[in-house]
């Protein structure tokens, strides 16, 4: 029997980097870090600081081949882990641009799995380095789907605010945990049971933030077809609730037989017998569905079964759900949105989607970002003659405290109105006069009002204005526990005083 492998404790510490970096999200400053370690430079940019980590790792692993150390198998205790996880960051490197192509190409071909060209090349090259071939299949797999979430998340939610990187990060746990390394030993081909809440306000971009999550599941390869065994296309389903009255809900969402009611001339599939077993469904507004609806979608939601109207043949769904509302979270509980039972099934995880005054006012060069991409996406190249224009319009008519009310959505009817105007008015603003609650107005003007109560008007009056605590917390430089207590007193003790939504 050979004598196992060891690495240096020069090899064992860089390889200790890779396999750090491997398990970090890509929209963490801890993975910046582990980069500049790894590509032994501080201070690259992001491109450069990529591709020199990567020829780092490349060159390492070049040397292990020239001494006949490749295999993985060969080595004992961490130093096995570590060289594994060495090849496989240089494989998925290696990759990415092959990826990102047959990404761009599925988005062309639509629902039909197109054939991968360099499948054969790939799992050869794994199983040359020490995988079996299960393995190499299952990691090829997962390459793909790394690059995928990493291809939407990156691409389709862009800005530079801190709220933004937060929400890429969340993102990312989302679909792969905070560790991967125990998703890829536990959760793989089990996120099923792991359902989503999605908040924010109208027009923020949680449909897209869930796109990216339901584009970005775990999807086996089938060598034999040479593709992978569906397209994400069509992983992602969605139902905008809002739109169906109760009598339809139901219908939409499991189907419904011909003859189960009136006007069922035909059977009808509903959403749920659409969902990919790879992807994830997401049901909009779902701070609109009835109390009757919540009780049939919790049993499914526990269960995993459902029947169409009018049929007692049980179908068993696949795939995780997505839920979305623009209501907050105070709102869900204290006006009791759900049923408890229904939110504490939905919220295995909740993520909140941030308005663009929030992410404008972290970050100002957002608004160029925006923007451009906007612009590139509606005329299909870059124009910096028109993101000019349509900023001079933004600047001189609506100014930089512009609250936009619409969010991202009305920044989007923003430019198209721009490039067919040239004019934007916007929504006007609110009076602040008058939405100042009566009570405290004529305690400031007769003096009658002592400071205690003049901070917790103000709170109040503020919450009516802005809708959170943590913008109140944030105008007053109070903390958010204190501004809710001050806002609930209010609230208890002034005359006509409903806690604000």
């Amino acid at each position: 029997m050979k004598k196992p492998l060891r690495l240096t404790p020069e090899e064992r510490t860089f390889f200790q980097h890779v396999y750090q970096a491997g398990l970090a999200s890509p929209f963490t400053d801890d993975r910046v870090a582990l980069e500049t370690q790894i590509a032994g430079t501080a201070g690259a940019a992001r491109v450069k600081r990529i591709e020199r980590a990567i020829h780092q790792v490349k060159r390492s692993i070049a040397n292990l081949e020239k001494g006949g150390r490749i295999d993985f198998n060969r080595y004992a205790g961490d130093d096995r882990g570590l060289v594994r996880a060495g090849l496989l960051f240089d494989f998925f490197y290696d990759l990415r641009e092959r990826f990102d192509q047959l990404i761009r190409d599925q988005i062309a071909a639509g629902d039909t799995p197109i054939k991968v060209a360099f499948a054969a090349e790939a799992l050869a090259r794994l199983q040359s380095r020490g995988f079996q071939l299960e393995d190499a299949l299952r990691y090829f797999a997962l390459s793909y789907q790394l690059r995928r979430a990493y291809f939407f998340l990156y691409r389709t939610l862009v800005g530079r605010s801190p709220c933004m990187k937060k929400l890429r990060q969340d993102l990312w746990h989302n679909v792969f945990t905070h560790n991967i390394e125990l998703y890829d030993r536990y959760l793989w081909n089990q996120m099923e049971d792991f359902s989503t809440l999605l908040l924010g306000e109208t027009g923020t971009g949680k449909g897209t933030a869930a796109m990216a999550i339901g584009r970005s599941g775990f999807i086996p390869f089938n060598p034999e077809g040479n593709v992978f065994v569906e397209s994400f296309t069509r992983s992602f389903v969605s139902l905008n609730l809002s739109q169906f009255p109760d009598t339809l809900v139901e219908s939409e969402l499991f189907g419904h037989k011909k003859g189960a009611f009136t006007g069922a001339v035909k059977d009808h599939r509903g959403v749920f017998d659409h969902c990919s077993p790879y992807g994830a469904i997401l049901l909009d507004e779902i701070g609109e569905l009835s109390i009757p609806i919540q009780i049939k979608l919790l049993q499914v939601l526990q269960d995993r079964k459902f029947a169409p109207v009018g049929s007692h043949q049980e179908n068993r769904f696949e795939g995780r759900v997505i839920a979305a509302t623009n209501r907050s979270i105070e709102e869900i509980h204290t006006r009791k949105i759900f049923r408890d039972d229904f939110y504490y099934r939905l919220c295995s995880d909740i993520i909140t989607v941030p308005p663009l005054r929030q992410r404008i006012r972290e970050a100002p060069g957002e608004m160029d970002d925006l923007l451009d991409f906007t612009v590139q996406r509606m005329v299909g190249r870059a124009s910096p003659e028109l993101v000019a224009m349509v900023r001079e319009v933004i600047d001189s008519r609506l100014g930089p405290d512009y609250a936009w009310p619409g969010n991202v959505r009305e920044l989007e009817q923003c430019v198209r109105r721009v490039i067919l105007k040239r004019e934007y008015v916007g929504r006007p603003a609110k009076p602040a006069v008058s939405s100042v609650p009566a009570f405290l107005h004529a305690g400031i003007d007769g003096g009658s009002i002592d400071a205690h109560r003049l901070v917790i008007g103000y709170c109040y009056h503020l919450h009516t204005r802005f809708g959170t605590y943590e913008e109140v917390a944030r105008r007053t430089g109070l903390d958010r526990r204190t501004v809710k207590k001050y806002i609930q007193e209010w609230a208890a003790h002034s005359p006509g005083g409903d806690l604000p939504d």
